[in-house]
């Protein structure tokens, strides 16, 4: 008889904003490299494939993050795989929502399937740092710019071991 490994507890990440713009231009602008706030934004290197089953690959501060798009429903919803040293190299899944609001849309970000750690925790405050500065890019937002500082900052009094 063999004994199944124990299945890991995982986490997930909810983000919401509500962005003064159609959905459409909202969806199209997450996927827009051009845009502050996105990820593909921020990174120093990037690929990135918009098809389902396509790849997508970034790197900031030497950190690389990539996936697969597995769903690509326009204007509506996007899923795709993320990998990254916080994952413990492990794949979780990224699924972001714009639900229309009259003249605006509510944009939902949800990364589930994340180990309960406290580097996989981290993503709370990436994913809602980049969705604010993104949230900044429409309507009558400041057009803030993406700062890695902002969104990472220097661990303080933390001891190492």
């Amino acid at each position: 008889m063999t004994s199944a490994k124990p299945l890991a507890k995982t986490i997930a990440i909810k983000v919401q904003r509500t962005i003064p713009a159609p959905r459409g231009e909202v969806f199209d602008a997450w996927l827009d490299p051009k845009v502050p706030g996105t990820p593909w934004n921020a990174a120093e290197r990037f690929i990135i494939e918009t098809k389902v089953d396509g790849l997508f690959y970034w790197s900031l501060k030497g950190t690389a993050h990539y996936g697969r798009f597995t769903a690509i429903d326009r204007p509506d919803r996007l899923q795709h795989t993320w990998v990254s040293p916080n994952t413990l190299g492990e794949e979780s899944m990224v699924t972001v929502t714009f639900d229309e609001r009259g003249e605006e849309t509510l944009m939902t970000l949800v990364h589930s399937d994340l180990p309960d750690t406290e580097r996989a925790r981290g993503h709370e405050g990436g994913w809602n740092y980049f969705v604010g500065v993104f949230r900044e890019q429409f309507g009558d937002g400041s057009r803030k710019k993406y700062r890695w500082e902002e969104a990472h900052p220097p661990a303080t009094n933390r001891q190492e071991n």
